[in-house]
């Protein structure tokens, strides 16, 4: 066998490249680093980070990460030396040169498990390397040898993944009275034996109790809006009338989060409801959107040939996870975030059912499928965890329209009015009318793959019901007047096909001619422009359009009365498999037909009245000046409408609550943004302050000598606060392009620094593996966008120093101009603003221990604005050498405390305890 410390290893990074040959390690140049690589089999750790350091994004070797894939699929893995001496039990490099000894330590380490009995993931292993040795893989002569060949053969994945079983409809939930005693005592058994009451957890939960309640209004839901601050412990504070609901009424609670981050959190909360793993994963179900979890069917496809290359790999190590895995999750579960980006995420998307292929009972995987298992489970859990968009798709249309949720907690409240407004707009645009003319059509031409169109997924009820087929023909006739393959190219061309690329290229055409006034048609960006006074070509082109979707919309209508005539029939051939099919066919015409119809009224109002409810506008999509997609959008003015009418006013009670529920504004700015001014009673409000020591423990500093827009200023100002800090810096942007040159430009001084530095839209990982990397590492900073400015729980010494490049101003957008209108103009923009900045400064103190400063690199900060931050926080208005003073002295205070010589005065409030969250 070949002994892994025979095997050259190589790390990379902004402070230098250090190769280790033997038991030799040396600093070399980027050239020799390629060429050793080029040459020789060589241990890595990260090959796209690594390959991205050295300016050779297609370095290839034998990565760890994919050899910790094949051991231990499944496993939580922070992919730095750091995570992997952790989890291996190895010692911690002291410095970077010694990194390429640990490398090849980790993979003896990782190799001597392979013939352990200890191994607890052998099940499939050695089956998997015979596949993965077949398709060249890297580790494979490695890997093979070590794994003995079972007695019997393995099973393979497909027949070894646990079926779902249908079981009756669960009754509706019994008329239940809790009393606030009960509520309570439940709470202090969530917080365990010894934790320090805390009241306002405890009127939090004895609020949050109204909203299970028997309902007393028709079409008014018990309401509650509760504002509960970092540190009140609202989770377990709404887990505990949940759960005690639950358990009494036999019914199920919706929990639904805007980011994965408290999904995940949630979802390990679970475990205090049920200490029992096997328990709590009966009674508490995670759900999410199709897209987001492993298809079997896709694999299978991808398993027997349908990838090639490095995907087949990937297909390969994802069968493996497939098998350990909790809930099939691809996106934020147990699939390892950073897995797919080892493979250039070549392939992964495809493992997922993004398009909308799903053939529901037709599969063959149907019974084993992890969506619809998902689905299933959740019908009997007491807790759902889900997110804001699929509780509103599944109350506005969902095919489980017996799950449809009555009581519904929606924890990060504040972002309610922005899932409301994705959800219920409308996208008449070239990707969204070819998805349609595939899923109607199915493959044409030369292309490849599974995806089946309406004749092939209804082929039984073609040749059963005339009336059902001739429908069929028709739609598939009617759907070749939408963009087809190449239809960009056409269209940039001055060749357009059919009606609905003639309408894009004339869309096309109108936002290109208003853009060149303004002198942004030559930026990159993308372009839009309002849907207002169009002139005679374009309402020409949406009436030709109309026409054609009309004659779309109408055999899909007639084909949903034939299925739904065909299930009240019940023919012989209906069998349970062929009833799911067509109830499944049936869900899926209602949304098609529904999008279709929300096309046809937005197409009407070309040439025709405005509505003053709906906000139209076009665009030309682009990236770096190359263009993607051309459109017609529709936004609600007030999202909150269709979110009231579809989701509240049906439910039994709902819950919304955030640490900034209203949104830098009063209550009702809370109330405008949930939903509440739509229903015909008002809500139950609660408000708790957060109990930790903001005067004593951080700072709000307002850079006033950076100039906007001098990059070069902003950066040293970047540098200089990270190395003031030591680190844990959180640093935030609004534009990515700034982002990158702030990253190109300090990235290598902080790293000479010891202190390593990651980016979001630079660094080959995604959001989820840059936080756990940065939450891992106290001297490590991490710069990005929107998505770190909330959902980032970085409790402790890891996350000390928050930097914004100046102020969150709101892009002005056509969307945003015609809700600034009607929402009071500035006063509007300013609730925006506080709302951001105390979502940002939100992330900075976690824990009642936690201390650090907030910094503005803007001189042009309202003092409006500044009623953002917790009352009694400290603001100063200063230059950047006395912004480096003050942080650096937070830093010393910080430190002499953490050795015991500090002021512990401010150490009364807790959070590190059971239930503060």
């Amino acid at each position: 066998m070949i002994d892994p410390a025979a095997l050259p290893a190589l790390h990379a990074s902004h402070g230098g490249i250090w190769l280790r040959e033997g038991s030799r390690t040396m600093g070399v140049a980027k050239g020799q680093a390629i060429a050793r690589t080029a040459e020789t089999p060589t241990l890595l750790l990260n090959a796209p980070l690594t390959g991205q350091r050295l300016g050779y994004p297609d370095l290839n070797g034998l990565d760890l990460l994919e050899l910790w894939a094949f051991v231990h699929p499944a496993r939580f893995l922070v992919p730095t030396p750091k995570g992997l001496a952790e989890a291996l039990d190895l010692p911690q490099p002291a410095q970077e040169g010694d990194i390429p000894a640990l490398l090849q330590m980790a993979a003896r380490a990782l190799l001597d498990r392979l013939d352990s009995p200890e191994w607890k993931e052998r099940e499939g292993g050695w089956t998997a390397a015979q596949a993965l040795h077949r398709l060249r893989w890297p580790w494979s002569p490695l890997v093979a040898p070590r794994i003995s060949r079972p007695a019997e053969a393995e099973r393979w994945l497909f027949s070894k993944l646990p079926e779902w079983e249908e079981a009756a409809p669960r009754p509706a939930p019994r008329t239940v009275a809790m009393e606030e005693d009960e509520v309570l005592a439940r709470l202090d058994s969530l917080t365990g034996p010894g934790a320090e009451p805390r009241p306002g957890q405890r009127a939090y939960a004895a609020a949050a109790m109204e909203a299970f309640r028997p309902r007393t209004h028709r079409d008014q839901p018990n309401m509650v809006l509760a504002e509960a601050g970092t540190g009140i412990g609202k989770t377990l504070g709404y887990l505990a009338p949940a759960s005690l609901w639950a358990a009494q009424a036999q019914g199920t609670v919706w929990i639904s989060t805007y980011t994965k981050a408290l999904q995940r959190q949630l979802d390990r909360e679970s475990l205090r409801l049920f200490p029992d793993p096997a328990t709590a994963a009966r009674r508490v179900v995670v759900r999410k959107g199709r897209e987001n979890y492993l298809c079997l069917l896709n694999l299978e496809d991808a398993l027997q040939g349908g990838f090639a290359g490095r995907a087949a790999i990937l297909a390969q190590l994802v069968a493996r996870w497939a098998a350990f895995s909790k809930d099939g999750d691809m996106v934020g579960g147990d699939l390892p975030g950073w897995l797919p980006i080892l493979f250039r995420r070549n392939g992964s998307t495809a493992l997922t059912d993004r398009r909308g292929e799903c053939i529901y009972a037709g599969c063959p995987h149907y019974r084993k499928c992890f969506i619809e298992r998902s689905a299933r489970a959740s019908a009997e859990a007491d807790i759902v965890i889900a997110n804001h968009a699929l509780v509103m798709i599944n109350a506005a249309r969902g095919r489980e329209t017996g799950q449809r949720p009555q009581r519904i907690v929606f924890d990060e409240g504040h972002h309610l009015f922005d899932a409301a407004d994705s959800t219920f707009s409308v996208a008449l645009s070239g990707q969204e009318a070819i998805e349609l003319r595939r899923w109607v059509m199915g493959p044409e031409g030369g292309s490849r793959g599974r995806r089946r169109g309406l004749a092939a997924r209804l082929s039984d009820l073609a040749s059963y019901d005339e009336e059902g087929g001739e429908a069929i023909r028709t739609a598939v006739e009617a759907a070749r007047a939408l963009p087809a393959d190449d239809w960009l190219k056409r269209i940039v061309a001055g060749e357009p096909f059919g009606p609905l690329e003639e309408l894009l290229a004339t869309v096309r055409g109108t936002v290109f001619a208003r853009a060149a006034d303004s002198g942004e048609a030559d930026a990159g960006y993308g372009l839009e422009t309002e849907l207002a006074e169009p002139d005679g070509p374009l309402v020409e082109a949406a009436q030709e359009a109309a026409i054609a979707l009309d004659a779309l919309l109408k055999p899909l209508v007639r084909l949903s009365k034939r299925l739904e005539a065909v299930l009240e029939d019940a023919p012989d051939w209906l069998d349970g498999a062929a009833r799911a099919r067509i109830e499944g066919a049936i869900g899926s015409l209602g949304w098609r037909r529904d999008l279709i119809s929300a096309w046809l009224a937005l197409l009407a109002r070309i040439g025709g009245p405005a509505d003053p409810d709906f906000v139209d506008w076009m665009t030309v999509d682009r990236v770096e000046g190359r263009e993607y997609d051309i459109g017609l959008h529709r936004h609600w003015l007030d999202p909150t409408r269709p979110l009231a009418e579809a989701v509240l006013q049906p439910a039994q009670g709902v819950i919304v609550t955030s640490a900034t529920l209203k949104g830098g504004g009063d209550w009702s700015n809370a109330e405008a943004r949930s939903g509440v001014t739509h229903l015909p009673h008002s809500a139950e409000r609660f408000e708790a302050a957060s109990p930790f020591d903001y005067p004593g423990r951080a700072e709000v500093l307002i850079v006033t000598d950076i100039k906007r827009g001098d990059i070069a200023a902003m950066s040293g100002a970047y540098a200089r606060l990270i190395e003031a800090s030591g680190g844990g810096t959180l640093g935030l942007f609004t534009a990515i392009r700034r982002l990158r040159a702030v990253h190109a430009r300090i990235a290598d001084r902080l790293a000479r620094a010891g202190l390593p530095l990651y980016a979001q839209h630079v660094d080959p990982m995604d959001t989820g593996t840059l936080v756990d990397i940065f939450r891992d590492d106290p001297r490590a900073s991490l710069l990005g966008t929107d998505a770190l400015r909330d959902g980032v729980d970085v409790p402790g010494h890891s996350l000390r120093l928050v930097v914004m490049e100046g102020v969150p101003w709101s892009k002005p957008t056509v969307l945003h101009a015609a809700r600034r209108l009607a929402g009071g103009g500035s006063a509007y923009d300013d609730r925006l603003i506080r709302a951001r900045l105390a979502q940002a400064f939100g992330r900075l103190i976690r824990r009642a221990e936690d201390k650090g400063s907030f910094v503005i690199l803007s001189a042009a900060m309202p003092s409006r604005l500044l009623s953002a931050f917790p009352p009694g926080t400290p603001i100063r208005r200063l230059t950047l050498d006395e912004a480096i003073i003050a942080v650096s002295a937070k830093m010393q205070a910080r430190d002499m405390q953490d050795a015991g010589l500090g002021d512990r005065t401010t150490l009364g409030h807790q959070g590190s305890e059971p239930g503060m969250r």
